[in-house]
């Protein structure tokens, strides 16, 4: 076994296989144990996926118990080695050998939970990260293994910043199980790609290579040679010939791999999906209990009594249970070398201590301008202004974007960019492990799921940031939502976010997506309106330490607005303009802020009406504030109605305005001001459409309570 050094070279570690011989005669009676653990638990409610689980059971031997260094009792231990299951259908797989090794929340009562109707059961049917032992929660196939691409590159990163040398105070591996649909997914082809790249020899996949998915053979839909994609994208590849039995062989696969040198390791493990069961190596093993018969059969060939379940026997106890003990010494071996490290290393260690426990520094909004130029400005450079400074001096940022750096303004004094230190690029663009500025190329979604791996290595050590085109987060949208609904934090910095963006035309102008974003959980969608907005945008998004957020940013100089507050953006919706006696609210939200308050301006000048501005840069944080703050912001329990002025489709404006001159229709190539005018979006057009809304209200009392598309 290997660990890598300050410097990202490996060291050799002593061998497992001694151990491994020496235990071979406990081997068959653990595996059957296994198997038929599976095959029970599958078919005491009568689903899940026992066929892969049943095939794995050898790596899964071989890992946790001869290869990974984790600690059942402090499953948090900064150090460990973090496992992936990206085929998380096989979820009993690793539930059962968290159960097995000693994880204290998976009892058995928990284990024998899967599939059932326990609201609080540890066995859902795709692992979740909020269970001990889970590193990151897989389920849409090719996730899995583009979040262990970003757990390997945390460790590179984090080993190379603080160790040094007798001190390799972050040495741990990542290790990815897949199967054959992972294969196929394109963000997983995405990040083996730019792994492969970054030679992250941290980094081992092992492919359960049993050729069966849902819907039948592989070669129904795939017949091209793996380990030469593999090896073509710059991958080591080490056949294992029998995965189902060969524990010898697996784990010296798997120490070849935690001891290579260059390049990040494929293993192509040969198993059979089901093994021994009735339907072994076919489609019909990898989705339904095998039956209960089937079962009895299984246990009969093994040699035990069929009429009993869910059986684990002392002997197979007894292979598992110096496990915590041995994770403990690592935890407890660990602890004591960040504390020599800390006494010899004294402000690396407090700040690396600091990381560890996801604290930024205390001063950091201090990085913030308190003012910007007066001049109109594109809130996409506003977002550089802002945040390049904080990106500068805190080591907590990592970086990066979908092949735009020249557009998003996310490139700071001095960075240092993410590569592997011996590359040398014929543009020049070079680097080492310690950068923290990423190039992902033309990889949007994988941008967003290797970002849910940094963040997932340790809450908020690593705090992600990507950035491209609004539209092209459409791409990535899988994977936001799944950082998401893991509660991590990232920070995605979404620029050229409306039809003002211009002539790159309706391909390019983002329509339809805000009301997405608008509507997944536990994402803050900002739109700020001038830098002020934008600073106060990314103050609510570092401090939102369990959601990610997505920033969305201007293509298009706006006019800086003497109004907006930094701190009204974290409220969601604050007013800008106010008047007592007010007949119409304007709701302005981003790039088209000051369209509400032009028109505002208009309206009174005009037409003598009077109406109040409101700024409307987030939704959801205005759904956290009080019934009482809502009600006096928008004031529609006055009988006040009110107008959103937004170039987007008006879906979910509903709940806060009684109008909206929105957009239903796909965009339109034009220069910026051309296209505002194409749809509408004049001052003087803008304002006709509010007076003759006004004048149908007075008319038609019923549209009152009615959505009225303006």
């Amino acid at each position: 076994m290997t660990v890598p050094q300050s410097n990202g070279v490996s060291k050799s570690l002593p061998s497992a296989l001694p151990l491994v011989q020496k235990l071979s005669k406990d081997h068959d009676n653990v595996l059957k144990t296994f198997r038929l653990l599976i095959a029970d638990l599958c078919q005491q409610f009568g689903g899940g996926h026992p066929g892969g689980a049943i095939g794995m059971a050898a790596i899964g031997v071989s890992l946790w118990k001869y290869i990974m260094r984790y600690a059942p009792h402090t499953p948090n231990f900064f150090n460990r080695d973090r496992f992936v299951l990206s085929n998380g259908h096989t979820c009993l797989f690793q539930y059962s050998f968290l159960h097995l090794t000693g994880y204290e929340a998976m009892t058995f009562d928990q284990l024998k939970s899967y599939h059932s109707d326990r609201a609080d059961a540890l066995c859902p049917g795709h692992p979740e990260i909020e269970h001990e032992g889970i590193e990151v929660t897989t389920g849409p196939l090719g996730q899995g293994i583009a979040n262990a691409v970003g757990l390997a590159m945390a460790t590179k990163n984090l080993a190379t910043t603080y160790n040094r040398p007798g001190y390799d105070v972050v040495s741990n591996h990542t290790w990815c199980m897949i199967g054959d649909a992972c294969l196929q997914e394109g963000v997983a082809l995405e990040a083996i790609s730019l792994a492969g790249h970054f030679r992250l020899n941290n980094l081992t996949v092992i492919y359960d290579n049993n050729q069966v998915t849902c819907d039948g053979s592989v070669d129904l839909t795939n017949t091209e040679d793996v380990n030469a994609k593999m090896r073509a994208s710059g991958w080591d590849v080490i056949d294992v010939e029998d995965g189902c039995y060969d524990i010898e062989g697996i784990v010296g696969a798997l120490e070849q791999a935690r001891n290579a040198q260059e390049k990040p390791t494929f293993i192509n493990v040969k198993t059979i999906i089901g093994l021994d069961s009735h339907v072994a190596g076919t489609a019909t093993a990898h989705g339904a209990a095998f039956g209960p018969q089937s079962v009895a059969n299984l246990k009969t060939l093994y040699g035990f009594n069929p009429e009993e379940h869910f059986v684990i026997g002392d002997a197979v106890r007894k292979f598992f249970q110096d496990l915590p003990a041995r994770g403990e010494q690592w935890v407890q071996e660990w602890n004591q070398l960040v504390s020599d490290y800390t006494v010899k290393h004294p402000e690396l260690g407090a700040e690396f201590q600091a990381r560890v426990r996801g604290e930024l520094p205390a001063n950091w909004e201090q990085h913030i301008p308190s003012s910007f130029p007066e001049k109109p400005t594109a809130s996409r450079a506003s977002s550089g202004l802002v945040f390049n400074p904080i990106a500068k001096e805190i080591n907590t940022f990592m970086v990066g974007t979908a092949d735009l750096s020249p557009s998003v303004n996310m490139i700071w004094p001095g960075k240092v960019d993410f590569q592997h230190p011996d590359l040398r690029t014929t543009c020049g663009i070079n680097g080492d492990y310690s950068g923290r500025y990423i190039h992902y190329g033309i990889r949007e979604h994988a941008m967003c799921a290797i970002s849910n791996g940094l963040a997932a290595y340790s809450p908020n050590t690593i705090i992600p940031v990507t950035s491209t085109f609004f539209m092209f987060y459409l791409y990535a949208a899988p994977a936001v939502r799944m950082g998401a609904l893991q509660n991590l934090q990232g920070i995605h910095v979404a620029t050229h976010d409306s039809i003002g963006m211009g002539e790159d035309g309706p391909t390019h102008q983002p329509i339809e997506l805000a009301a997405l974003y608008r509507a997944m959980p536990n994402i803050l969608y900002i739109r700020p309106g001038d830098s002020e907005e934008v600073a106060g945008a990314w103050m609510a998004a570092i401090n939102a330490k369990k959601a990610p957020t997505i920033i969305s940013t201007s293509r298009q100089a706006l006019p800086q607005l003497k109004q907006t507050r930094r701190d009204g953006v974290a409220r969601g919706a604050y007013v800008l303009e106010e008047d007592e006696f007010a007949t119409v609210t304007l709701l302005g939200v981003g790039a088209e802020l000051s369209f509400a308050l032009d028109v505002a301006a208009q309206l009174r000048a005009q037409k003598g009406i009077t109406a109040r501005v409101i700024s409307f840069p987030c939704q959801r944080l205005f759904e956290q504030q009080s019934l009482e703050y809502r009600r006096e912001t928008l004031r529609r329990h006055r009988g006040i109605p009110a107008i959103v002025i937004e170039p987007y489709a008006p879906n979910g404006w509903e709940r806060y305005a009684d109008a909206g001159i929105n957009v239903n229709r796909f965009g339109h190539s034009l220069p910026s001001k051309a296209a505002y005018k194409f749809f509408g979006y004049e001052i003087d057009a803008l304002t006709t459409k509010v007076v003759r809304y006004l004048d149908q209200l007075n008319g038609d009392e019923y549209l009152r309570h009615e959505f009225v598309d303006l």
